[in-house]
């Protein structure tokens, strides 16, 4: 493996068209684009062989706009620049000559509705370097409660805008050296195939992999009103032709002195982890009160008949283990695919939730998936996001994905099913979990004396997050030394109960190097080092 230490945190953002740029996402609305134009008039301060070319068509809103990871830190570096030239034998109607550009949340359904955007003059026929300063330069703030552009950390991308909107006018020009004048963090790439299933086999399921979770919890039955039992007969789940198929059935079933209507299965995966990616490639079952689900529940939940309660980790109630749900598919609102978090702040019927339309959601194969970072989870179909989940501040109540959690597969019946259905399936070509190469990085360090401690990202640039579990309540200090052992900070020094922690450290403008944290809980230590880039 390559070392991690070389991975960057933080990228640049900028682009010259000649391959040495980090925009990787410019689209265009109704707007041609090529970003690998011929410069037409290399000339004056634009020299350089290749430019964007764009060619507005006559749309009423035309740009061309890019996407970052993650968002703009503008409370320090809030200066765009571009070089820009309009021909004049290009331009119809009588619209000013301007460049408008705006900063936009893109993860919203309406983007625009909370931007901010500065517009300046243009002269046609030369090429113009231009620079938009959204500490110093007057801005518009589409909604005029907004804040100042500075004071704010919702932006993730940039539309750039000629010659104004509301029109249909037209309008070519040529856009080079695209440049912000700050950094952004870096996601981390998770490339790494750590655990798959790709049901090469025939017959019963892999139970190396796989456990039937099949116990009533209440009893008599299942939560959210759910009307089948689970079983663990091939009937209800089997692989064949590298497929995996958990069957939905009508049939009359008796298990545990309860008698039901309908059968089907629920999976739990004999593996857990703690960030990464997620991919189930998927056809899902349709009709009014099917309820087919792929999902996450934290490794420690208190669930009897679970895999991991059964191995003695069942420790803490739902919703404090934390839920994620990476596909709900309910037959009632057939093709709308959900995804959801459920955690102490917000449980059942959650505020955090989103989903897309997939026309073919039950007739043809589509990939779902899961990013899961130290501070946000991305939900996607087919490589297109529905749904960011990154609370403002992350806490036990907020975020109880600091910890491992492991993988379920199941399809429910709901009490208003359709009294025609007799069966359907929800077929799996494969599961599979990826991480990054440095995800090693996050193993946590046991020593007899119970404490576990780890840190992510490492290496880090301007901020990482500690994660810890004590045992039993005590006084705890966390701090951040040197490698000559000088104290560099105290994180922590207070009195804790058990259970798992997390504290941000920041350190922008720290001396590159590496550093150690140590975690002291009464008379117990351990330590671990990190490595600021």
């Amino acid at each position: 493996m390559a070392s991690a230490a070389a991975m960057p945190q933080t990228q640049p953002v900028q682009d010259d068209f000649e391959g040495n740029g980090t925009i990787t996402t410019w689209f265009g609305d109704d707007c041609n684009i090529n970003v690998a134009f011929s410069n037409p008039f290399p000339q004056g301060i634009n020299t350089s062989a290749t430019v964007l070319e764009y060619q507005d068509i006559g749309g009423q809103y035309a740009n061309v706009r890019f996407d970052v990871s993650n968002n703009y830190d503008l409370s320090s570096n809030y200066v765009f620049s571009l070089k820009i030239y309009i021909p004049s034998s290009g331009i119809t109607g009588t619209q000013p000559n301007q460049v408008s550009l705006k900063l936009q949340d893109g993860n919203l359904a309406q983007p625009w509705s909370t931007q901010s955007e500065i517009i300046k003059p243009l002269t046609p026929d030369q090429w113009q370097e231009v620079s938009f300063d959204f500490l110093n330069d007057e801005y518009i703030n589409l909604d005029p409660t907004s804040p100042p552009p500075t004071e704010r950390n919702d932006f993730n991308r940039v539309v750039i805008q000629v010659n104004g909107e509301n029109n249909n006018d037209l309008v070519v020009a040529y856009i080079d050296d695209v440049f912000y004048n700050g950094t952004i963090a870096v996601d981390p790439e998770f490339d790494v195939l750590v655990w798959s299933d790709e049901f090469e086999g025939e017959g019963a399921i892999n139970d190396t992999k796989w456990f039937h979770q099949t116990l009533l919890p209440t009893g008599t039955g299942w939560y959210n009103g759910e009307i089948q039992h689970y079983t663990d007969r091939v009937d209800n789940s089997n692989m064949s032709e590298g497929l995996l198929h958990i069957i939905g059935k009508k049939e009359t079933y008796t298990n545990q002195g309860v008698t039901k209507e309908y059968t089907s299965a629920r999976l739990n995966s004999k593996y857990a982890f703690q960030y990464g990616k997620v991919e189930v490639r998927a056809i899902l079952p349709e009709g009014i009160g099917t309820w087919p689900a792929i999902w996450t529940l934290g490794k420690n939940i208190d669930e009897d008949g679970g895999w991991w309660d059964l191995q003695g980790f069942g420790t803490t109630p739902w919703p404090d283990c934390g839920e994620i749900d990476i596909m709900e598919h309910w037959g009632i609102n057939q093709n709308y695919v959900s995804s959801a978090t459920h955690t102490p702040s917000s449980f059942g019927g959650t505020i955090n939730v989103g989903g897309q339309t997939v026309p073919t959601a039950s007739s043809e194969f589509h990939t779902y998936t899961l990013l899961w970072y130290p501070e946000k989870l991305v939900f996607k179909v087919d490589d297109v996001i529905h749904y960011t989940y990154q609370p403002e501040e992350i806490n036990s109540s907020t975020w109880p994905f600091n910890a491992e959690q492991y993988l379920l597969l199941n399809f429910a019946f709901l009490p208003d099913i359709d009294p025609e259905f007799s069966s359907d399936t929800l077929v799996i070509d494969y599961v599979r979990v990826y991480q990054n190469e440095s995800i090693g990085m996050l193993e946590s360090s046991d020593n007899n004396m119970g404490l576990q401690i780890r840190n992510f990202p490492n290496p880090a640039n301007d901020f990482t997050l500690i994660s810890y579990e004590i045992h039993e309540p005590g006084e705890v200090r966390l701090s951040v030394y040197d490698i000559n052992g000088r104290l560099i900070e105290t994180l922590v020094e207070t009195r804790q109960q058990a259970g798992i922690h997390q504290q941000r450290w920041n350190f922008k403008g720290l001396e590159p190097g590496v550093y150690v944290y140590t975690l002291q809980v009464n008379n117990q230590t351990i330590s671990k080092k990190i490595v600021v880039d």
